[in-house]
């Protein structure tokens, strides 16, 4: 495979091509997160429209469905992970931002269960599969994609913009749901107005396509490729990752159970959380939302450049440690009003915000180049299926057997324990080569004006 302009360091490409890398990234990063966000937004419309019987039990349905799609989210790192490594990440991640995005439009037109009966709530979840496979590809492949175009000296304010897409898309998708909450009537969201946030999905992903396509395969893996030392196949990659590369799978492992349960905890689970503990109104629920957001996404560059200053490391311990200590505080103040629980929202948010704004900097340079993809994507999506997009269904089941509203918070200090230990054992790959065959940070030379030398 012949590539044309393969520069040898990512710091020689011109800025307009980081540039469109970064936007091509975040974009389709976006379009995932919309869908997630929005299917959180609308979850009462949605186990009113599929799921027959008592407002609760149609709630927790609805929110299993929204697990379901986690569930596949590991064969999807199975298959896309492997042909990203052979075949580039460009040519997957076309297919996978087309995938979610045509499956997110298409939930915005299966008609209800009083239209067609069994048939409505099946082809949610089928629909629901087919976003899960798609993921399983899109956010390792993204994060590898933006990481491998990223100066090695900024990778992690670089690498922040896909989690700046991560949010951006969690609050379009409050900013619609809100905006037709408002001009509409609540008999029109009920059959209609819930479905619009989902059809906006179609020409997102339309954009995210058109924008990756636009693009040459990554400096990284085409250097990698020129060499012929590309992995031969899918056997053999799995067979190096089991034999030599389980340590940084289970690290990510461990550190994706902090992540994702405090992710889905206050991402996807708190507008549920707000109006049905809480007693807050969708409308304060949502704008609540989108304002915690706002800030975070003002916030995450900035934390994203502090982790090329000062390492990945530390701004994590910060953010694990702070929840541990935090989150009863934060949760206890929801309690106290629409303003108070803004406040404790934000201060969560902004610790999480430090993880964030890192993830994308630092879960590729975990594996060498021939098996980042497979790898990244393999160990993300199993550790986010078992802890991840269950997070808001097991919160629910938990304030339903102990009638405890703490259980999220008791939850999420849980698993950023977990990623406490994980943490210990990752090396510091701030400001590290990720090219070639080599372990970042272990194997590979640093930068000489990054932090890896101060």
């Amino acid at each position: 495979m012949a590539y044309e302009n393969s520069p040898a360091d990512q710091d020689a490409l011109p800025p307009g091509v980081l540039r469109r890398a970064i936007a091509a990234s975040a974009m389709g990063n976006a379009t995932e997160w919309f869908d997630y966000g929005v299917y959180a937004f609308t979850v009462s419309y949605i186990s009113a429209t599929f799921f027959p019987g008592d407002t609760g039990s149609a709630t927790l349905y609805a929110l299993l469905v929204f697990a379901v799609s986690f569930v596949v989210r590991p064969l999807g790192g199975l298959v896309w992970g492997p042909l990203g490594d052979r075949l580039g990440r460009r040519q997957v991640l076309a297919l996978t931002i087309l995938l979610m995005a045509s499956a997110t439009f298409c939930v915005g037109l299966v008609p209800g269960y009083d239209v067609i009966g069994f048939w409505a709530p099946l082809l949610l979840v089928l629909l629901r599969m087919v976003q899960g496979f798609s993921t399983g590809g899109e956010y390792g492949g993204a994060a590898t994609f933006m990481a491998e175009y990223s100066p090695d000296r900024k990778r992690g304010f670089c690498g922040s913009f896909l989690e700046f897409g991560t949010l951006g898309g969690y609050a379009l998708g409050a900013i619609v749901v809100l905006t037709v909450e408002v001009a509409s009537t609540e008999p029109f969201m009920e059959t209609w107005g819930w479905r619009i946030p989902f059809l906006i999905a179609g020409p997102m992903g339309l954009i995210g396509l058109y924008l990756r396509t636009k693009l040459e395969e990554t400096p990284v893996f085409r250097e990698l490729d020129e060499e012929g030392a590309v992995e031969a196949g899918a056997a053999t990659e799995f067979k190096d990752l089991v034999t030599e590369y389980w340590r940084p799978m289970l690290l990510l492992a461990g550190l994706v159970v902090a992540l994702n349960v405090t992710n889905y905890t206050l991402l996807s689970y708190m507008p549920t959380y707000l109006e049905t503990q809480i007693g807050l109104s969708s409308t304060a629920s949502l704008t609540l939302f989108i304002v915690g957001q706002l800030v975070m996404m003002a916030v995450i560059p900035f934390a994203g450049g502090l982790s090329d200053r000062f390492g990945r490391k530390p701004l994590w311990y910060v953010s694990l440690v702070g929840l541990i200590v935090l989150a009863i505080p934060m949760y206890l103040l929801m309690r106290q009003g629409f303003a108070w629980a803004i406040i404790a929202f934000a201060v969560l948010g902004l610790l999480y915000v430090l993880q964030l704004s890192t993830i994308s900097a630092t879960f590729p340079a975990m594996f060498p180049t021939h098996v980042r993809f497979a790898g990244f994507a393999i160990a993300y999506n199993v550790s986010t299926s078992l802890f991840g997009g269950t997070a808001p269904a097991v919160n629910e089941l938990l304030i339903e057997w102990t009638d405890n509203t703490l259980m999220p918070a008791f939850y999420m200090m849980i698993a950023c324990g977990i990623g406490l230990v994980a943490l210990y054992f990752v090396a510091e790959t701030a400001g590290a080569s990720i090219r070639g065959r080599g372990m970042p940070g272990i194997d590979t030379e640093p930068h000489p004006t990054t932090y890896a030398e101060k």
